[in-house]
Order: structure tokens, then C-alpha cells, then sequence
């Protein structure tokens, strides 16, 4: 397997964990009573109205960070990948300190389900940024 294969590949994954996480954001808006999983466990149950609004927004930023992920691995867009090599190291940034925060929680289950996940956005991006 070539290396553009396996970039593209990472890059593959990035994008199916992102639509987990962006899928649980969703639900988190339309008033599934997962809280406890999300922001250190702040809101438990049913988030409230701003943090719903949090949630779609939250949704469309991890959209833009695998946007630029696809971009940088070159499977997607290929004419923005000049501005790529750029960006990947905030995403990059962005995701050690995700995964930091999941690490950190004093949310129980966000460290098992969520610390994983970050782990796996921080490898894809950064194997993605180093090609």
C-alpha cells in the first residue's frame, strides 16, 4: 500500500469518527438525554436550550476539521491543498487539546468513550499533517 493510500485512509477514518461524534451532537440537540456523556458531565440528562444551540455548532465546526483533514490527505478538494498544509496543524492543535480535555474530564464515561475517539482524530490528523 502506497503512502497516498494510507493518508487517504486515515483520513477515511477521521471522517467516520467525525460522523459519530457529529451524529451524538445531533442527538444532543434534538433532547436525546445523553449530557453526562458530554461537557464534563455539566448537563446531565436533556441538554438545555444553549447548550443545544452549543451543539449544533460543535457539529459544524468538526465538519470544517475534517474538511480540511480530506483536504490535506488529498481525497477531496485537491485544489484547496496549498491552504491545507497550513490548517492541518490547527486541527492538529485542536485535536491533542480535545483529547487532553477527554483525559481530563471528571466525566467518567467521556474518558472511556471520548478520550479513545480524540486519541484516534489526533493520530489520523497527525500522520495526515506529517505526509
Amino acid at each position: 500500500m502506497n503512502e497516498l493510500m494510507t493518508v487517504v485512509a486515515a483520513a477515511k477514518i477521521y471522517a467516520f469518527f467525525t460522523l459519530i461524534v457529529i451524529g451524538f451532537q445531533l442527538a444532543l440537540t434534538v433532547g436525546a438525554p445523553w449530557g453526562k456523556l458530554s461537557m464534563g458531565g455539566k448537563f446531565p440528562g436533556v441538554y438545555p436550550k444553549q447548550m443545544r444551540i452549543v451543539a449544533v455548532f460543535m457539529g459544524i465546526f468538526l465538519a470544517l476539521l475534517a474538511l480540511i483533514v480530506g483536504i490535506r490527505a488529498g481525497w477531496i478538494y485537491p485544489e484547496w491543498v496549498g491552504i491545507s498544509h497550513q490548517l492541518i496543524w490547527l486541527v492538529i492543535v485542536i485535536n491533542a487539546l480535545g483529547f487532553l480535555m477527554n483525559m481530563i474530564t471528571p466525566s467518567r464515561w467521556e474518558r472511556i468513550i471520548w478520550a479513545p475517539v480524540t486519541l484516534i482524530f489526533l493520530l489520523c490528523s497527525v500522520y495526515i499533517g506529517w505526509s
